[in-house]
């Protein structure tokens, strides 16, 4: 019985550690698709995240064949993201938080007069 008591005891103040050490080191990311006016999906499309938040003000990736992309292990914060490929108009967003999972899908628009 004192060995229940014990066990139960210890997952609860193992799951309130979980709890504060989560809310205290929270990390966000923000993902999405990029796609062109038609539906398809865009890959190699450059996309930014800047931010005071970030030590390196910038993060950056490409999305991947299927058009998708994930900037991970984002600080709470304020983010602009750009969308950006040769050809295609650049996009930006403003406004994302960093604090949780961020879903930012964009449509891409060919750029007049660079077919």
């Amino acid at each position: 019985m004192m060995t229940k008591l014990i066990v139960k005891a210890s997952c609860q103040v193992l799951a309130l550690l979980m709890l504060t050490a989560s809310t205290t080191f929270a990390q966000g990311s923000i993902a999405g698709v990029v796609k062109d006016t038609t539906g398809a999906v865009m890959p190699g499309v450059t996309v930014e995240a800047s931010s005071p938040a970030l030590i390196e003000k910038v993060r950056t990736v490409s999305t991947d064949s299927a058009g998708l992309y994930q900037i991970v292990d984002l600080r709470p914060g304020a983010y602009t993201v750009t969308f950006s490929l040769d050809r295609f108009n650049t996009v930006k967003t403003r406004g994302n938080r960093g604090d949780g999972v961020v879903h930012c899908d964009r449509q891409f628009r060919a750029a007049r007069g660079r077919t």
